[in-house]
């Protein structure tokens, strides 16, 4: 008579593994949905890229007229920034930041009748200095900004939540973007002449 010398094997069991791939899948959610910081990193450079083009349609419109969009009558950002769309942009994507919930407008359609994600400073002149701000993400509210004073949302809610409670990007009257964290790093005091607008709450 012979006996089997095999030895047992070991596995995992089906519940084992379903599990770890539980576990897997709710780390995996911690790292990468809409309000974590993997997230919206990723986000902040997709809103880089949008600002920078935007400026580019803005160098074209201050190099017709002079100046900066302008609209005395305005009391959001759309009522100004339409005046690109379709003559300096048809693509209205860009005024979507990607790390907002905004709906997608048309191509080519004027802004003034949808919400765009950014904030504009109105009143700038197409020869400001640099470190001058043009654009941001929108912010909590329409008031100039001291050093350490709040700019976008701490808690991920409205307003000034594009990036959940991760800052935003500043876009400067030289075309660089740089991010910022929800408080302000340095001052973004401005002038009289100058109005921030807000897009439609």
């Amino acid at each position: 008579m012979t006996v089997c010398g095999c030895a047992k094997t070991q596995a995992f069991s089906l519940v084992e593994l379903l599990i770890v791939l539980a576990l897997m899948l709710i780390l995996y959610t911690m790292c990468f949905s809409f309000g974590s910081a993997v997230h919206q990193k990723t986000q902040k450079e997709l809103c880089a890229d949008n600002l920078q083009k935007l400026y580019l349609a803005l160098q074209i419109y201050g190099n017709d007229f002079g100046t900066f969009p302008a609209n005395t009558n305005a009391q959001t950002s759309e009522a100004v920034l339409t005046a690109l769309v379709p003559r300096y942009t048809a693509d209205t994507a860009l005024f979507i930041c990607p790390g907002g919930r905004d709906s997608q407008i048309p191509s080519g359609v004027p802004l003034n009748k949808y919400k765009i994600s950014y904030a504009y400073y109105m009143g700038r002149g197409t020869n400001e200095a640099s470190d001058v701000v043009l654009m941001s993400d929108r912010q909590i509210n329409n008031l100039s900004k001291n050093t350490g004073e709040q700019v976008f949302s701490l808690n991920g809610k409205t307003p000034g939540n594009n990036h959940y409670k991760y800052g935003g990007n500043l876009l400067f009257c030289d075309g660089s973007v740089q991010a910022i964290p929800s408080r302000a790093p340095f001052s973004l005091a401005f002038t009289n002449g100058i109005v921030l607008l807000n897009p439609k709450p």
